[in-house]
């Protein structure tokens, strides 16, 4: 189980929410949201309803301003829940759409695609175990998108308007 608390204002002040579960729309409960706190598990928000939008990857914690989150606005509409149970973590990506070009494989969090793979675009994935969230920029900077165990033919299959992709972490709850 999860739980995660918006507050309207900053440093966790004005009118909240408590959610524990996937939530496609938030808006009937805040009109915009500033800070956060993480009681339990691990959340992909998101700045439009249904999941749309900008999404960001919070752990346990609190978060007093939005920027704490990376987020560019005070717009948050919608929340996942992401599971984590999963031991092992593996992931295949790929130079090229539809699996094509050199495969490289991951089972660890991977700061810098560049140095480590000299690619700083990924076409596609194919997510064998956990969950990961793919940044893109190196040192988990920049967009972030959420990859469950799936194919992922191109880039627009994780939301992307291109084939950035500079880091690459697992989703583990830390506490």
């Amino acid at each position: 189980m999860g739980k995660i608390t918006f507050y309207e204002d900053r440093s966790f002040q004005g009118r909240r929410y408590e959610c524990s579960s996937d939530h496609p729309n938030l808006q009937s409960y805040f009109s915009r949201c500033n800070s956060i706190r993480v009681d339990s598990g691990c959340w992909m928000i998101y700045e439009r309803p249904n999941y749309q939008g900008h999404q960001y990857f919070l752990r346990r914690g609190d978060y007093p301003d939005f920027q704490q989150w990376m987020g560019l606005s005070d717009s948050i509409r919608s929340c996942r829940l992401v599971p984590h149970q999963t031991s092992s973590h593996r992931l295949r990506l790929y130079e090229r759409e539809d699996h094509k070009g050199m495969m490289m494989e991951l089972s660890e969090d991977c700061s810098s695609l560049q140095d480590r793979f000299h690619l700083s675009e990924v076409h596609s994935f194919h997510v064998l175990e956990g969950y990961w969230v793919l940044y893109e920029m190196p040192n988990y900077q920049g967009r972030q998108y959420l990859l469950s165990p799936q194919e992922y033919r191109k880039y627009h299959d994780w939301g992307a308007m291109d084939a950035k992709a500079g880091s690459l972490r697992r989703v583990v709850d830390l506490y």
